[in-house]
């Protein structure tokens, strides 16, 4: 199966390399023109997965229409570009692979959902979890989340993307898939928080343990499965994203947690996609009837709302209750 990236970015480029592998021939469509030109001419991608050698079978393109040969795509757009993306690519009927975690501003979709309405006749697949690009594209052990509600297609899409280091594991449950890679990248600003603030290991724990509570109660409010959430794409991400730099939103969290502004920490090339999916995912659960106070703390914080010792305040203030 020919395949096609949609997204220069680390982690797109990290996912053409595992396609890639094996010496499958890989498409890799990048806006960025240095990359196209830095992938094509050194099989690296210096701007965003620096010092990573890249596959000879990865061929780099700015052109959309370089990928009309595709038999399917990966789609590796931040969240809020996805729609856009998808209405400037033809996927007639071929499958479409959904990698970016978030929800859509203005219409709180999940991003299957705005597949549906971009792409009718595409088949739709997400792929989730625990991953960092430059832990994939160097061949270190992974293990991720296909979903769809076709089951021939989860099946042939991981065959197609299983590796001896990476690891797909099929699923049904694309709606659990999708709301645990959203909801992580919200809370690991809140670990990232309690870093920068030198808060203590203790209160990372509870913040995680309390976060998985809130990704479950909205999950399970939004059709999700509790064993999905519990796996690879809700707590297998949440953990990685809550403890390490290398999560673009823990390390936002951090800088906020040190006191700097939300829109210098925002103004770089890479995106925190958690900073956008805060307020999106606030409403929704308001929507739902769902109480995410730990949510609510991190969207406070990015618009400036409150500052981190009076977040932190309001969140130990809460009426004490039973756990769940």
């Amino acid at each position: 199966m020919k395949l096609g990236v949609i997204g220069g970015g680390a982690w797109g480029t990290a996912l053409a390399q595992v396609a890639a592998e094996g010496g499958d021939q890989v498409w890799l469509w990048a806006r960025e023109p240095e990359v196209v030109a830095s992938i094509n001419e050194t099989h690296q991608n210096q701007l965003f997965l620096a010092n990573v050698p890249l596959s000879h079978s990865i061929t780099a393109t700015g052109d959309l229409d370089g990928l009309a040969g595709c038999e399917a795509l990966l789609i590796v757009t931040p969240a809020q570009h996805m729609r856009a993306v998808l209405d400037a690519t033809y996927a007639g009927s071929r499958p479409v692979i959904l990698c970016a975690k978030g929800i859509e501003a203005g219409t709180q979709l999940l991003m299957s959902e705005v597949a549906h309405q971009a792409c009718p006749d595409a088949p739709i697949a997400v792929l989730s979890g625990p991953t960092f690009a430059g832990e994939v594209a160097r061949g270190l052990p992974t293990a991720v989340t296909l979903a769809s509600t076709d089951a021939t297609l989860a099946k042939m899409l991981a065959a197609r993307l299983a590796q001896p280091h990476f690891r797909p594991y099929v699923s049904s449950d694309v709606i659990g898939a999708e709301i645990g890679g959203a909801v992580k990248n919200v809370l690991a600003i809140a670990c990232g928080v309690v870093e920068g603030r030198a808060l203590g290991k203790n209160a990372r724990a509870a913040l995680i343990a309390r976060g998985f509570a809130e990704m479950t109660r909205f999950g399970l409010a939004r059709g999700a499965s509790a064993e999905t959430l519990g796996g690879l794409s809700g707590l297998g991400d949440l953990v990685l994203t809550c403890s390490s730099t290398q999560s673009r939103n823990f390390t936002l969290g951090k800088g906020l947690g040190e006191g700097r502004a939300a829109a210098e920490l925002l103004s770089g090339r890479t995106v925190a996609e958690g900073a956008f999916t805060a307020p999106v995912l606030q409403l929704a659960a308001q929507t739902a009837g769902v109480e995410m106070p730990v949510v609510d703390a991190v969207c406070a914080l990015l618009t400036g709302a409150a500052d981190v010792d009076t977040v932190v305040g309001r969140l130990l203030a809460r009426p004490l209750r039973n756990e769940g």
